[in-house]
């Protein structure tokens, strides 16, 4: 039997799922559950050892002799310390060890209890990654997902890329001694391969292959990181391919849109994933892909990093993703693609017809039209919050856009920046508290006239006007919009900014024509006073009329037999 802690039992599973086959482990109370389950677990032998220091030469020796990850297990408190010697020694020899430490609940570190310290990154550099393990219930499945992922994750590190020691940190809460649990869970076990070779991505392919409802995401990429020639190669086998304009070169294909549509039964959703790229604009689209409980889900990732953004990652590719892609033949489901053709037409129709009026939607609309027309070799920046999701909608181009964190911090000084390494015009769109947040970014004399701002200020956070119902009175509508009636104008002119100002569609479609048109020797900024409200407005109505365009399309997709077909490369 083994222990009724949650945590410990996915941590052991992952263990043998993992290879690991010896244990060193140290006396204490703790520890008791760990220890007893190491012990308990048939894949896995145990070796007593007192002394901790020693403990650690212990899981050494024996991860030297067997070039398999060794655990050195010990309980909470100064313990853990007495393994720094064993584990320096690892580092620098590329020895897996995997160290797990006992510890208790993080609420008792520093209130006079005993045998507490802060352990979770006690080894320092030493070690070549630490985690520590959330404790969860049966109902926390978020929590689960943590644990599951986080053990993976050191266990990856542990064994790939020459190898190396590992630190696993496990609070646990008392009570210790309940051994009544009769079998380990199945974990998701999460594989990395490749190390830089594309071409030992096979097992990702072949599961591809075998996929029913195969689909490709690509999140935020570099311009020209992936040629439009391989997305279209892949579009024509009949892949399904999902990218924003911060992946794509050429139009985004209305990924939004599309989920406002989609169907949300299970035997509609796709059995297979293959993310690349970075983060990903859409919250729809990821929630439409964590639902996908049961797809085979991988990642491209030339950094081999474990990002299960989904909640199903099973495998990692470290490679280029170029390269990847490269590999990938035979043909998709051809109704699987059709369905999302379908998607994609309603949703291209939709966004067609429909007009905004006057707002920060109908800002980027309108530059974006007049950019295709009068400077289509423009690089376009655009700040975090709404600016870039109304830059999803409208951009048929790549767009640059800070998705790393997603701060508002720095949007504008990164596009000019930009804008004095190269002759290109350099557009920023970006929202007023973005602005005036980083202002100075324009309070620099070597800034030229191929810079151009594009301001849509709404006084205050206008993404917040969803949450405008809940605030009952204005000194929370200050506090959380950061309502505010600040002027850009004034600050342009102390610093020698070009500065124009639109206050409806008249004024907005002529200054429109002077950012994107006029010839200047100093930054440019157009700055378009809207209405929050009518922002948001504005922005439900277009995602409202384009899902009643027609209905949910629940009727349009059936289960599919799998297609099988013979591999090609591009």
């Amino acid at each position: 039997m083994y222990c009724d802690k949650l945590n410990v039992n996915t941590l052991t599973a992952l263990l043998a799922d993992h290879g690991v086959q010896q244990a060193v482990v140290c006396p204490g109370s703790r520890n008791a559950p760990i220890v007893h389950n190491l012990d308990e677990c048939p894949e896995i032998s145990c070796f007593p050892v007192t002394d901790e220091r020693s403990a650690g030469f212990y899981a050494l020796g024996m991860a030297l002799h067997t070039g398999l990850p060794t655990v050195v297990c010990v309980t909470s408190g100064t313990a853990l310390l007495n393994l720094a010697p064993a584990v320096a020694e690892a580092y620098y020899r590329h020895i897996s060890i995997v160290v797990i430490s006992a510890d208790r609940p993080p609420q008792w570190i520093d209130q006079l209890d005993g045998q507490t310290l802060p352990q979770s990154n006690a080894l320092g550099l030493f070690v070549r990654k630490a985690v520590t393990l959330p404790e969860f219930n049966d109902s926390d499945s978020e929590g689960h997902w943590l644990c599951n992922r986080r053990v993976n994750e050191a266990l990856l590190y542990a064994t790939q890329q020459g190898g190396g020691p590992v630190h696993i940190n496990v609070p646990l809460s008392r009570p210790l001694y309940n051994f009544n649990c009769p079998s380990l869970p199945h974990e998701r076990k999460i594989v990395r391969l490749c190390n830089g070779a594309p071409e030992n991505a096979e097992p990702m392919l072949q599961q591809l292959y075998m996929a029913k409802r195969p689909l490709f995401v690509i999140g935020q990429t570099r311009k020209d990181e992936i040629p439009d020639n391989i997305i279209s190669i892949l579009s024509n086998r009949h892949y399904v391919v999902l990218q924003e304009p911060l992946s794509g070169n050429e139009s985004g294909n209305c990924v939004d849109e599309m989920m406002h549509m989609a169907d949300r039964k299970e035997n509609a959703q796709p059995d297979f994933i293959l993310y690349i790229g970075g983060t990903l604009v859409s919250s729809t689209l990821k929630d439409y892909l964590r639902r996908a409980k049961h797809a085979v889900c991988w990642r491209v990732d030339e950094t081999g990093t474990v990002a299960d953004t989904f909640m199903n990652l099973c495998g990692i590719v470290q490679a280029r993703s170029e390269a990847v892609l490269r590999l990938v033949g035979g043909t998709g489901n051809e109704t699987w693609y059709a369905y999302w053709q379908h998607l994609l037409e309603k949703s291209k129709k939709g966004h067609r017809l429909y007009t905004p009026g006057f707002s920060s939607m109908l800002a980027v609309k309108k530059l974006e039209e007049n950019l295709r027309v009068f400077d289509p070799n423009a690089m376009v920046h655009y700040a975090n919050s709404m600016p870039v999701r109304l830059g999803c909608i409208y951009a048929q181009h790549h767009i640059d856009c800070n998705r790393g964190v997603n701060g508002i911090d720095g949007s504008l000084s990164t596009a000019a920046g930009c804008s004095l390494v190269t002759p290109q015009h350099v557009y920023c769109v970006i929202g007023d508290l973005s602005f005036f947040y980083d202002r100075n970014a324009l309070w620099n004399k070597t800034l030229k006239g191929n810079l151009r701002v594009l301001l849509l200020n709404n006084k205050g956070g206008g993404i917040f006007e969803k949450f405008a119902t809940h605030l009952d009175n204005e000194p929370d509508r200050m506090h959380i919009m950061a309502r505010h009636n600040t002027l850009a104008q004034g600050f342009c002119l102390d610093n020698n900014i070009e500065y124009r100002c639109a206050n409806n569609e008249k004024q907005l479609d002529k200054q429109l024509l002077w950012l994107s048109q006029e010839q200047a020797d100093r930054p440019m900024v157009l700055e378009v006073m809207t209405r929050a409200e009518n922002d948001w407005h504005s922005y439900q109505e277009y995602f409202n009329k384009i899902s009643t365009n027609e209905k949910r399309m629940e009727n349009h997709w059936c289960p599919l037999k799998s297609v099988n077909t013979p591999r090609k490369t591009l």
